[in-house]
């Protein structure tokens, strides 16, 4: 396997994918340029939007993605009364199986992508 195949691209000891080492490994010197390291959130947002996610937050270094939309509660207190109540069964169902996730990318000055997980609410 070359350097290039995506499978090699996976740190195994943290569990999380990593950049392709040739096109965005450090200098021997050290950090990265501003060009090189703003490419990364790219590479890492790109693999996040073809999971489903979509981007709510960007800057040079750091991107934030969400998955699940909330529950418009709006809606279904009206849909509730209309319906005599009836419909508080399937709002209820909704409020428990919906989610928002959100994770956050953040690139280091040597390349390394971070990845925090907030909880799901």
């Amino acid at each position: 396997m070359s350097e290039h195949d995506p499978r090699n691209w996976q740190d195994w000891a943290s569990g999380r994918r990593q950049p392709p080492p040739a096109m965005f490994q450090a200098a021997p010197e050290g950090a990265l340029d501003e060009e090189r390291r703003s490419a990364i959130p790219d590479w890492a947002v790109n693999d996040y939007v073809a999971a489903g996610w979509r981007v709510e937050n960007r800057s040079p270094s750091q991107a934030v993605t969400v998955r699940g939309e909330p529950v418009n509660n709006v809606l279904h207190a009206i849909l509730t009364i209309l319906s005599c109540l009836l419909w508080r069964i399937i709002w209820l169902t909704l409020l428990a199986g919906n989610r928002v996730e959100r994770v956050a990318l953040t690139v280091d000055e040597y390349g390394r992508v971070d990845v925090v997980t907030s909880p799901r609410v």
